[in-house]
This record gives structure tokens, C-alpha cells and sequence, in this order.
């Protein structure tokens, strides 16, 4: 056991008795989207958590942690306070408030945590493979370890040129694969050390252990995937290396071998994961990866499982990249050393940060390479002033360093982690708030509520000796997280006034007929993978400009602003140009370039593809399809298909644009791609 738990808090059932039998305020798809991919299994009847039960199992988790850090470490611990702290905590999650991140509700005050560590509570990482002429393997298998829980990774292509890849000594000796994530990461680092002449390729692998597909993982929740996915991996590397004995590994390589390991556990398991590279802007093998006519093969092998931006240096000349970026969105661009350099841009330089590799693969967390780092939403939209909100941002920093008091299973990531401290309280619903506040009286509640957070910080790490946090707060792009109280996420503004929101769902899911009685458009998905697409119709509360009509300039400056108030890490933003603002994008990157850290572009098109997860309706169309809708039956909704836990965000996208596409080809945002993270499957 990684945490040593000799107590846990609990509840008063009294408290718990005005919950029981209720329901929150959700948004237009919020209780579908909690079944869906939060509430875990109860017992043995297949029933699943209702929202009060999973807020239970979080706010007890969170406490259970803080009590055991102070009885291991004989610190005071009031109960009398905890129990009026925690029922607030609680309460304000029921108000949608705040809410942990997915991963949270997901996996928080389960046993797993204690035994297996934080890894599953944080939301994204990132490593280097600057090192790889000493240890090949590591950032690879790092990658695929964390992934297999759900973490998104970004990585870099710092180690091109640093090896050479061999033509593999065979072993006279079989591997046998462990049924565990353990497992299957042996095996993948067997293979890659052969290839650098660092460990003997087994003669024979034997997949046996491994369960068959369709299997229940019951410690970490979800359906074994069988042993293809990981054949597949394994037959896909040999596929990229063996065509390179001789050559050093270059930067296309690295992302390759990231990619497919990537498609693995997506391929592996219900959870997804997210991928980042990062590449020099002057290496144009790299800037031309996702070529579609150079690299057709490729692409829609493996190459779309990642996100591609450039480290990006104050003076460079953005012409190239930013041409290309001006056709299809990619690459995004990360500074370094703004990262580095700077926490909010109003604080001026400081380099407290100086260690900075890299980002997570949402871009709003500056990460060391293998650090990892967690996340918790704040909605200020939800909010009538500024004093209520400072008091949500007071538990909302509280969730967020009580998951850095549990280590992880990595030890190298423990010795960053626990130095580092680094958290990010992330604001959803930022256009909302600026239609019902005012642009201005949002920048002063940044201003204010992140010196209250620094305040709070210092406070609270003097409690619980540690050290306090070296960054606090960033806006992460937000997805399904957003979706439960039906905010705009993140910074982003809406798709139109009124519009479908689809949501696919698998065929086999108990929550199809009690949509259907309702009322609900459901249609069978055009891309035959077994699942039907359920039509939400959505109002905008706070709607002033939709995302076509807001110019590419604005976009940024808000990004800009939010970053120079609020931000400490950074914002994760996709902006989206139309046709005629592309032409923009070299100068918008040379005018911001001291004034940000992370930004990505999307164009606008009409893509015209079948069930697409936003279609603009009419109001007609709305209140007709609202007039339709009957109370869905609570009761009858069970359903342990979780899912969608990694960055929480579906503007951590992945386009694919060929140049006649099909309609399985077509671009499709993350949020719709088959779903990752095979987790242990033993029980």
C-alpha cells in the first residue's frame, strides 16, 4: 500500500439525508453524461452510483487523505472543523460551483488510490526523451504507464540523433506477458531495448495470460480488450524499426513510436488518453508528419494519435509554421521559456519555474519531464460576486494539493511531484462569466482570487508541511467536466445559440431505452461501430456571440489577458479562424509571442459529416424538440461504461484532413474517438 491509510473520515448520515433521493441542477446532458462516464458500480445488481454517492466517495477520499497525512505525520487534525469543511465541500460541488476533474469523480476515495498511488487522480503528464541514449525505453514505457490509467502525455523530440537503432539479438526464451499494465509495458520495453542492443528479443511471446476481451477490470473499472491491441503494438514497432537498422533515430521515429503505443491504449480498453508532441520549428520532417499525401499510410495508421506543436522562441520567424498551421491547425505552438521564465505574466519573470521541459497535451500545465499534475474546475458564471466565488476557489484549492499528498508508483515522478507541489484550479464557463459580469469585473476576480489563492497556499502548506505549490492555477480546455452543470468549457465560446449536441453511446448501454421513452432523437451511428448517437438539444444561457462570429483577434487577446490575471501554468486554448483570418496567424504569433505560453488553432469549416457532436438548430427547432421530452426515468439508469477521463477535454482534438475523405476519415474530435486505458485486469 502507497498510502498508509489508519483511518477514514467520514460523512455525518444526517448531513447525507437531504441528499439522498435527489437530484442537482444538470445541465442539458448532464446526468446522462455522469452515468455515462462517473458513477461507478455499487454491489452486485449492476446498479451505479447516484451523483450524492459519488460526491460521498470524493469528499470522504479527500479527507481520508488529509487526516492520514497528519496521524502518520502527528499533525493536529480538528474533527469537529473537517466534518463542517468537508459537508461545504460537498455542498458546493452539488451547486456545481466547482467539481474535481474527471479523473476525481472517477477514481477518488477508492482503494485502488491507497494501494496503487495518485497516478489515476492526475489528469496529464509529460517527458522528455532528451535522455534516451541512457535509458531508450523509459520515456516510451513511461508514456504507455500512465496512459493505461488514463493520463494524457506529451512528449518531445529532443533525443533525435542520440541512438542507433540495431537489428535485434534474438533470446532462445519465451516472454510471458503479466494480465496487469505492469505486463503489458515489460513487454514493449523488451522489444524497444532490443532494437539499441540493450536486452534480447524473446524467440516467442506468449499472450495467454491475458483475458479475453469483454472482460470486467474490476480494480480499475472498465472492459478487458483482449490481447490484439497489444500483438498489434508490438507487430506496428517492429513494422517502423526494423526498416532502420543503422540509421539514427530521428525526431518522425520518436513520434511514431509514441503514436503507436498511443493507438494501443486507446485500442486497449473504454478510457482514452491524449498525446502531445513537440518539435523544433525548423525540422521539417517533423512539420510535414501529417502530410496527407506525403504520408497517407501513416496518418490514418498511427500518426493521428497526437496533437503536434513546436517549441516556439521569442524572435523566430513564423512564417513556415505558421503557413501550415493556417491550412489545417497544426502545429500548435509552446514557449519554453515564457514557461520558464514567468508565472502570471503580471508578476514579471521570476524563473522559479526554470526546471519547465514541456507541457501536458491540453497545454495548460508547464511540467518538468515526468512530472505529472493535477486539476479541479471552478465555475465562476455560477457565481452572484466576488466573495462567493473566493470562498469556492478556498475548497476548490483544497481538493487539488490533497491529491499531491499521495505519491504515485513512479519513484522518479515522486521526487518532482513532491517538491513541486504543482496543482491548477481551472476556470470553465470564462465566456459565460464575461456576458453576466463584464469582461473587467471577471479580469478583477482573477486578480483577486489568484493572490487569494497564493494567500490560502501558504496557509494550508504550513499546516500540512509541505512545500507550497510552484504554480496554482491555468485554464484547461475542459470537456465532459463542463458538460454536468451545462457550461461553456474553458475559454471557449459557444458553438451557436441553439444546437444538437450528439452524444454516442454503445449499443449494449442501459441508458438507450430510458432515452428513447423520453423522448430523445436516437439514431444508429453511420460508421457502423456498434453504438447509436442520442440528439441533445442545448440553449445557451449567457449567449451573446457564437464561435463563428468572434474574431480570431479576440480570441487570442483573451487568451493573453487570462494568462496575464489568472494563469500561473497556462491557458489551454484552440482558437478557431475562418478563411480569411488565416492569412493572420504568422502576425498573431509574432505580436503575442511575449505575451503567452501555449496557443493551437482550429479553421472553421462546414465539415458536413453525418452526427456531428455540434449541429446549430433553430429556436424552432429547439423548443419543438424540448415541447418532445418527458422526464427521464432516474431509476431505470445504471451503467458502468466509464469513460473519458483523461484532460477532460474534447478541444484536445485530433484532425485528420485527406484530401478525399471518407466518412470514418473524415475529421472527428477526440471526444468521438474510441476510448483508451486498459488498467490492470486482475481482480
Amino acid at each position: 500500500m502507497l498510502f498508509n491509510v489508519r483511518e477514514r473520515f467520514t460523512l455525518s448520515e444526517q448531513f447525507l439525508e437531504q441528499y439522498k433521493g435527489r437530484q442537482p441542477d444538470w445541465g442539458p446532458l448532464g446526468y446522462i453524461t455522469f452515468k455515462r462516464t462517473y458513477a461507478r458500480p455499487i454491489g452486485e445488481n449492476g446498479r451505479t452510483e447516484e451523483y450524492w454517492e459519488t460526491l460521498r466517495r470524493v469528499v470522504e477520499g479527500c479527507y481520508t487523505i488529509q487526516l492520514n497525512h497528519c496521524l502518520n505525520l502527528k499533525l493536529p487534525w480538528k474533527p469537529e472543523k473537517a466534518q463542517r469543511s468537508a459537508q461545504e465541500m460537498f455542498r458546493l460541488m452539488w451547486d456545481f460551483k466547482f467539481l474535481p476533474p474527471g479523473r476525481g469523480l472517477w477514481m477518488m476515495g477508492t482503494d485502488y488510490i491507497y494501494q496503487r498511488g495518485s497516478a489515476a487522480l492526475n489528469n496529464c503528464a509529460f517527458v522528455s526523451t532528451e535522455e534516451i541514449d541512457t535509458d531508450f525505453a523509459e520515456p516510451f514505457c513511461f508514456l504507455m504507464d500512465l496512459s493505461m490509467l488514463g493520463t494524457g502525455v506529451a512528449f518531445d523530440t529532443k533525443g533525435a540523433g542520440k541512438v542507433t537503432i540495431c537489428v535485434p539479438q534474438v533470446g532462445e526464451y519465451t516472454h510471458v506477458v503479466e494480465d496487469s499494465k505492469e505486463g503489458w509495458t515489460d513487454l514493449i520495453r523488451v522489444i524497444l531495448n532490443a532494437y539499441v542492443g540493450k536486452a534480447r528479443r524473446p524467440a516467442h511471446i506468449d499472450f495467454g495470460r491475458i483475458r479475453p476481451m469483454g472482460s470486467p477490470i474490476r480494480t480499475f473499472g472498465g472492459i478487458a480488450p483482449g490481447p490484439a491491441p497489444l500483438i498489434e503494438c508490438v507487430n506496428n514497432i517492429d513494422k517502423v524499426l526494423s526498416r532502420c537498422a543503422g540509421q539514427r533515430i530521428t525526431s518522425s521515429i520518436i513520434t511514431d513510436l509514441m503514436n503507436i503505443i498511443g493507438k494501443c491504449v486507446v485500442s486497449g480498453g473504454v478510457r482514452r488518453t491524449a498525446e502531445l508532441a513537440l518539435g523544433h520549428p525548423d525540422d521539417d520532417e517533423y512539420l510535414q508528419l501529417k502530410d496527407p499525401v506525403l504520408h497517407k499510410e501513416e496518418l490514418m495508421a498511427w500518426r493521428w494519435a497526437s496533437n503536434n506543436s513546436v517549441i516556439a522562441r521569442e524572435g523566430m520567424d513564423y512564417a513556415r509554421a505558421g503557413g501550415q498551421t493556417a491550412k489545417n491547425g497544426e502545429p500548435g505552438y509552446f514557449w519554453l521559456d515564457n514557461a520558464r521564465a514567468y508565472g502570471r505574466m503580471k508578476d514579471g519573470p521570476t524563473w522559479a519555474d526554470a526546471k519547465v521541459a514541456g507541457t501536458n497535451p491540453c497545454a495548460e500545465q508547464s511540467l518538468e519531464s515526468y512530472e505529472i499534475c493535477n486539476l479541479v474546475e471552478t465555475f465562476p458564471s455560477r457565481h452572484a460576486t466576488l466573495e462567493e466565488y473566493l470562498r469556492t476557489l478556498k475548497f476548490a484549492y483544497l481538493y487539488a494539493k490533497t491529491v499531491t499528498l499521495i505519491p504515485t508508483h513512479i519513484e522518479r515522478t515522486n521526487a518532482i511531484m513532491l517538491r513541486n507541489r504543482r496543482i491548477g484550479l481551472s476556470q470553465s464557463g470564462i465566456v459565460e462569466s464575461f456576458e453576466r459580469h463584464g469582461r473587467r469585473q471577471h479580469f478583477r476576480w482573477c486578480d483577486e482570487g489568484y493572490q487569494y489563492i497564493c494567500k490560502l497556499d501558504r496557509i494550508y502548506s504550513q499546516w500540512l508541511c509541505v512545500p507550497e505549490s510552484i504554480k496554482k492555477t491555468s485554464v484547461k480546455p475542459s470537456g465532459t467536466v463542463s458538460l454536468l452543470p451545462g457550461v461553456t468549457p474553458g475559454i471557449h465560446y459557444p458553438h451557436s445559440q441553439y444546437y444538437y449536441r450528439t452524444i454516442r453511446i454503445d449499443k449494449t448501454s442501459p441508458l438507450i431505452e430510458p432515452l428513447r421513452r423520453a423522448g430523445y432523437r436516437i439514431e444508429e451511428s453511420v460508421y457502423g461501430d456498434n453504438t447509436w448517437v442520442v440528439y441533445f438539444p442545448v440553449k445557451e444561457k449567457y449567449f451573446r456571440r457564437s464561435k463563428s462570429e468572434v474574431s480570431v483577434w479576440e480570441q487570442v487577446e483573451n487568451v493573453a489577458q487570462i494568462q496575464y490575471y489568472w494563469a500561473d501554468n497556462q491557458v489551454s486554448a484552440t482558437i478557431t479562424f475562418r478563411p480569411e483570418e488565416a492569412r493572420d496567424i504568422p502576425y498573431i504569433l509574432e505580436l503575442y509571442e511575449t505575451r503567452l505560453k501555449s496557443i493551437s488553432f482550429l479553421p472553421l469549416r462546414e465539415h458536413n459529416y453525418p452526427q456531428a457532436p455540434y449541429q446549430e438548430i433553430t429556436r424552432e427547432v429547439y423548443e419543438q424538440s424540448v415541447s418532445r421530452l418527458k422526464p427521464i426515468d432516474f431509476e431505470a439508469i445504471n451503467t458502468d461504461e466509464a469513460q473519458d477521463l483523461y484532460c477532460d477535454g474534447d478541444r484536445c482534438m485530433v484532425e485528420v484532413v485527406l484530401p478525399t475523405p471518407e466518412p470514418e476519415q473524415q475529421e472527428v474530435p477526440f471526444e468521438e474517438v474510441a476510448a483508451p486505458a486498459t488498467e490492470e485486469v486482475q481482480n
